[in-house]
């Protein structure tokens, strides 16, 4: 490899490298400890010296340096882990460079003149994505490092490496650890001890930061029950970050299939860095924090003051810029944070030079001004930029004015435009519970008071999309907000407002594409409509549920990946009650996809995962509690509504609605302040709980006893309490719930949160994971005969083999046509190429030519539902068979295997049998071959990769519900296969039979004997069969004596078995002949052979050792002698078993043929063909005990999965390369 130029010093180094060659110009160098000589002391310090300092001589061992006659300054140019290498470099150099050296006079035009072609070389050989690293030349050097010492695939993307120390017990051991895109590595060498450990992002169950007496801060990992420990980083948070974010882009793509079709730095596995993961992290930090669309990203950031004309002050912050926004937050502790849409700026000026100040005039009669701006001409010219506007002398002066006498008008929402298309226009509490101006009730009195508080707020702090949020916003929020805003508000602090704003007439165009689909989305709406608020009136008319179904479909269609989940529908009548339709849909996008991530899926890990911090903030806080319930999982699944109806279940809904409005300002931070504060509220009763069915009696009651004395609701609307009891009696209201919550635990920050949720998601999916693993094992046990642990390795093994044809492709069949409604035994499956390859690891025979070909027969025949893949029960059932199953059911296994397939399922085209059926073309592992790449008929509309959709719709389509009941009433029917159900095997599937079995003793230490076996079983065979037929043959006759052409032939004479002119045999048939001549028999062994007679079982039999085709090109259902005829004379394929009458000590083809004539075959009769029934086979076998002990030897099935634990990335990788 070469390297960029970098002076050395040549002295020192002298003892740690040897002179191989040299010239005036170049010297080529090994490294002392490598190659000859490299044992003892010397190569254990230069190894260690090597992996502790990170030299690339740890696995580049030579390097050749440039040097002038009269300079003493040396430069390293080239470096190679090999001799040919290295090699390969220095005669580039003499041939390129030597000859073009000698017309320079000088020594410096020398040097640059190498440097100059050296990078030149880089540049060409470089990959594009080292571009993109913060130093190419290092991170070349540690790319080849991190090749040579974990053997992964050379797609595996590289993203950074550090050094630090991994601990052992008690022993660091000092090394670097690299991440990638899929794997997290370490290598470490210390005196000889090499430590290697490659852990995948997937199997990682804990990844925190933690701190002891011994180490001041590590980061622990724990992956497949082991934990390990990583210290002295010399950036450990950066380190940290950059693991969470690849721990969480492995799992959201290989376990939740996400593809990031709108994100193009996580689209590509391959094209991974470091600086791309953490421009993602801060932009999906930037949009959290001021609830930006999805496709914002920050471009630039300034820092600079903002003048608060409520406060008269500036306050020290910094200006976030995106594609579309003006973003402001304070860091003086002001807590105030600002919105400009770019679309509401109508101009920018710079009245300051001096104090570097910029003006923003909006909409609305406002305007800004930030002084102090870092490069504040570059920030004004990137806001006219965006605006479209320059600034013109007569805005100075109207800005001017606004700055100082303040705000005197309202801003305006953006989603009340008149122009937005909806189809109800009206929020449904206006239309059902019309507010009375003229009612003078305490309740609507106090109501008028908030809603000139917030007027007052608006007058101070502006309205709509650019007021400042700060303090005061959030305890008029506690307060409580009125219910003529409530809609308003929850538009702003949501952020839906900017998503209706970017997206004018889309719920429109939802409305109209969805209107009249079926699916089973549309299906569960159906039934959940009159669920949803069944007491509130607007939901017991048409006019509710008809907005309600319109709101939920269009979501279904807009994302059907979500579709509809139950929760949903709650959450969006609560929607409806305070915002227009449209408003009501683009508040439940900002929910669903942005404020409660992932929960409203199949598995609700989103919830999940809020109730992990739940339990972790319970621990912190409410110390009593945790000590008296030693086991929190009680506290989850109560609490579980909590998290996903926002309190809406459990609360009556005029104080639910307070939760909402808190919920929509502060996001989870307030429903988890709001649960401490519920279990605060009831601690000492929960203390004195005995059981958990007693402590959700106290929760239930106190919820019934929650109310809200200000809510201006009529009777008919508010939600009456269950309980009649005295301690119902005692009324909390939600207001001092609320109040009572922020003042205790307002302390928790949201970035906490954020964490916590990052560390506890990586174990809710593992916890997630080992359920359905223990679902599956369960199921599959009772059918199998391997143990519990076993069972949980071979799951473990499957898995991880379902994700290696995920790592490093972004376009997967398994990614792309992932369907999380698919039952638990059917979420990891293989295809072919995978399938292959994990049975080759596994199988208890020997490796051998046959092996191939023998998994994709294995796949075909396992394949019950014939959709291209096999699950864990079916993989299972077959290599329970091979390792645990008697002789015959062995036998019978193979047998099945050679059967051919029905002709509906091997449909192949005249081109691709011809393909098949060439010789010379063996398919290499992980090319399927052309009679199992496709086992079904997909459309001709559906794309061609092998995978069957089993829900076509995709969540917007109805599932066949008749197919999957009549599939499990087939399985509970199924009655187990009697040997006589089996078809007789014909001809050609035998002689295929026969070769597997040579194919399957081949490096068994009885292989001779096997042979023999096999010989006599087949000799056997055929003369029964050839009895048979002459008895059959002569009946037939004798019935038929007019039909003379259908009598038995004669048989012509056969010649010595001395003879060395060999003739081709013939088979039974005279269509078919053989290609290759027999082997001739030994001549000590012609005084045994039975007397001289010719009969078409000698034929066969002799074609079973002749016939030379490419095994790895056929199909069961293929005649080997018709393929063979359209294959050229050449020598015997690779892929035949090896001959077992070599060096004369076998007398297989002796006992075979059984016939002193191997030269010349009788003719048989037109159209003869033989078959054998596996009862025939079966017994024949039986009397071979060879071949019995061979078939019910037992299996080490420990050994095996060590051994395929061991194997299975080096196969990968070998497969790849």
């Amino acid at each position: 490899m070469w390297l960029k130029p970098e002076e050395v010093l040549l002295k020192n180094a002298l003892k740690l490298w040897a002179t191989v060659k040299s010239n005036d110009y170049f010297i080529l160098q090994r490294r002392r400890g490598y190659g000859e000589g490299s044992g003892g002391l010397a190569g254990l310090l230069v190894g260690t010296l090597d992996a502790v300092l990170d030299s690339t001589a740890k696995v580049a061992p030579f390097r050749i340096l440039h040097q002038t006659p009269d300079s003493q300054v040396y430069w390293n140019i080239a470096c190679g882990a090999s001799e040919e290498e290295i090699a390969q470099h220095w005669e580039w150099l003499q041939q390129n460079i030597m000859r073009t050296l000698s017309v320079f006079d000088s020594s410096d035009d020398i040097t640059s003149f190498v440097q100059g072609k050296i990078r030149g070389l880089i540049a060409e050989e470089g990959k594009v994505s080292l571009v993109q690293e913060d130093d190419p030349e290092k991170f070349r050097e540690a790319l080849l490092r991190f090749e040579s010492w974990f053997s992964l695939p050379d797609k595996e993307k590289l993203v950074t490496y550090y050094s630090c120390s991994y601990w052992r017990g008690r022993v660091p051991c000092q090394g670097w650890l690299y991440l990638s895109t899929n794997f997290l590595c370490f290598y470490s060498y210390l005196l000889g001890n090499e430590v290697k450990l490659v852990i995948s992002w997937v199997e990682i169950s804990r990844l925190e930061k933690t701190s002891s007496v011994l180490l001041t801060e590590s980061i622990r990992v724990c992956a497949g029950g082991e934990e390990h420990c990583f210290s002295m980083f010399l950036h450990l948070q950066q380190t940290f970050l950059l693991m969470e974010q690849l721990a969480d882009y492995a799992v959201r793509r290989l376990i939740d299939k996400e593809m990031f079709p709108s994100d193009h730095i996580l689209t590509d596995p391959l094209q991974i860095t470091k600086r791309g993961l953490e421009t993602h992290a801060r932009n999906e930090a930037f949009r959290a924090f001021f609830r930006l669309p999805r496709e914002e990203n920050l471009l630039e950031v300034y820092e600079s003051f903002l003048w608060l004309p409520f406060s008269y002050f500036n306050t020290l912050g910094k200006i976030c810029v995106s594609e579309n926004y003006l973003c402001f937050a304070s860091q003086d502790g002001s807590q105030c944070h600002l919105i400009i849409p770019v679309r509401e700026i109508l101009s920018v000026e710079k009245p300051d030079r001096l104090s570097r100040a910029l003006t923003v005039c909006m909409r609305g009669k406002r305007a800004l001004r930030f002084s102090e701006v870092r490069d504040f001409e570059r920030l004004a010219a990137t806001i006219r930029k965006k605006c479209g506007n320059t600034a013109s002398p007569q805005h100075s002066a109207s800005c001017q004015a606004l700055l100082e006498c303040g705000e005197d008008e309202e801003g305006l929402m953006v989603g009340q435009r008149s122009s937005s298309k909806t189809v109800s226009t009206e929020a449904l509490m206006n239309v059902f519970h019309p507010q009375d101006a003229e009612n003078l009730d305490p309740k609507m009195l106090k109501e008028k008071m908030k809603e000139q508080s917030w007027q007052i707020h608006f007058a101070e702090y502006g309205r709509g999309t650019s007021m400042f949020c700060t303090r005061r916003t959030r305890d008029l929020i506690v307060r409580g907000v009125p219910e003529s805003l409530r809609g308003e508000l929850w538009m702003l602090f949501s952020g839906a407002v900017n998503d209706m704003a970017t997206h004018p007439a889309h719920y429109s165009e939802l409305v109209e594409a969805s209107l009249g689909a079926s699916s089973l989305a549309t299906d569960e709406i159906e039934r959940d409509l009159h669920r949803s608020l069944p007491d509130h009136p607007a939901f017991q008319s048409d006019t509710g549920i008809s907005a309600l179904r319109r709101v939920l479909t269009a979501y279904a269609y807009r994302n059907p990946k979500i579709g509809y989940c139950q929760a949903m529908n709650i959450l969006a009548s609560v929607l409806l009650l305070y915002a227009k339709e449209e408003e009501a849909f683009w508040l439940l996008v900002a929910v669903c996809e942005r404020m409660l991530p992932d929960y409203f899926n199949r598995r609700i890990i989103g919830a999940l995962v809020d109730q992990a911090v739940f339990e972790d903030l319970i621990r912190e806080h409410l110390t009593q509690l945790t000590e008296h319930m030693t086991d929190l999982t009680f506290l989850s699944s109560v609490s579980l509504s909590w998290f996903l109806t926002l309190f809406i279940s459990v609360l009556p809904i005029e104080s639910a609605v307070n939760v909402v409005d808190c919920f929509f300002f502060d996001g989870i931070k307030a429903i988890l302040q709001l649960g401490l504060a519920t279990l605060d509220y009831n601690m000492d009763a929960l203390l004195c709980c005995s059981d958990d069915t007693e402590a959700v009696t106290i929760l239930n009651r106190f919820f019934d006893s929650v109310t809200n004395k200000d809510s201006p609701l009529p009777a008919t609307v508010q939600q009456a309490p269950v309980g009649t009891n005295d301690r119902a009696a005692q009324r909390v209201d939600i207001s001092d719930l609320i109040k009572e919550a922020y003042e205790k635990y307002g302390d928790i920050k949201s970035e906490e949160v954020e964490s916590m949720r990052r560390r506890n998601k990586l174990y809710v999916i593992q916890t997630l994971e080992d359920t359905t693993r223990q679902n599956v094992v369960r199921v599959v046990a009772q059918e199998v005969r391997f143990s519990g642990p076993h069972m949980d390795e071979l799951y473990v093994l499957f898995k991880r083999q379902h994700f290696l044809s995920c790592y490093w492709t972004a376009g997967s069949a398994a990614l792309q046509h992932h369907d999380p409604s698919l039952p638990y035994l059917e979420q990891y499956q293989l295809g072919l190429a995978q399938f292959s390859s994990l049975l080759l690891l596994l199988q208890p025979w020997s490796p051998g030519a046959y092996t191939h070909t023998l998994a994709r027969w294995t796949f075909r025949l396992i394949d019950d539902n014939h959709d291209g893949l096999v699950n864990f029960r079916e993989f299972c059932r077959a290599l329970d068979i091979l390792y645990s199953g008697s002789f015959t059911e062995k036998l019978k296994f193979l047998f099945k295997l050679h059967l051919p397939p029905a002709p509906v399922l091997l449909a192949l085209t005249d081109s691709a049998v011809s393909k098949a059926c060439q010789p010379s073309q063996s398919l290499p592992l992980g090319e399927e071959p052309p009679a199992f790449t496709r086992l079904t008929v997909c459309s001709p509309d559906g794309p061609d990769d092998g995978v069957i959709r089993r829900s076509p719709e995709k969540g917007r389509g109805k599932v066949d519900l008749q197919a999957y009941l009549k599939q499990w009433q087939d399985e509970i029917q199924k009655k187990e296969e009697s040997i006589k159900d089996l078809p007789r095997i014909e001809q050609a599937q035998f002689i295929l039979l026969s070769k597997t079995l040579y194919g399957l003793f081949h490096g068994d230490p009885e292989e001779e004997a096997l042979f023999r076996a096999v010989a006599r079983v087949t000799s056997l065979l055929l003369r029964m069969e050839e009895v048979g037929r002459r008895l059959q043959e002569d009946s037939q006759a004798s019935t038929s004596p007019q039909s003379p052409s259908k009598t038995s032939p004669s048989l012509p004479q056969t010649s010595s078995p001395t003879k060395t002119s060999p003739s081709p045999p013939q088979t039974c048939s005279p269509s078919k002949t053989s290609v290759s001549p027999p082997k001739a028999s030994s001549p000590t062994k012609t005084s045994a052979s039975p007397p001289p007679t010719s009969n078409p079982a000698e034929a066969i039999a002799e074609q079973l050792e002749a016939v030379s085709v490419d095994p790895e090109a056929l199909s069961p259902g293929q005649d080997p002698v018709s393929a063979s005829e359209e294959a050229p004379s050449s020598p015997k394929a690779s892929s035949d078993p090896p001959s077992p009458s070599s060096s004369g000590t076998l007398e297989t083809e002796t006992e075979l043929a059984n016939t002193p004539s191997e030269h010349t075959a009788p003719p048989s009769p037109q159209g003869m063909e033989w078959s054998f029934s596996f009862e025939q086979i079966l017994a024949s076998l039986l009397n071979e005990p060879v071949l019995v002990k061979f078939f019910e030897k037992p299996v080490d099935i420990q050994k095996q999965l060590d051994r395929a634990k061991r194997d299975q990335l080096k196969l990968k990788a070998q497969i790849t390369k």
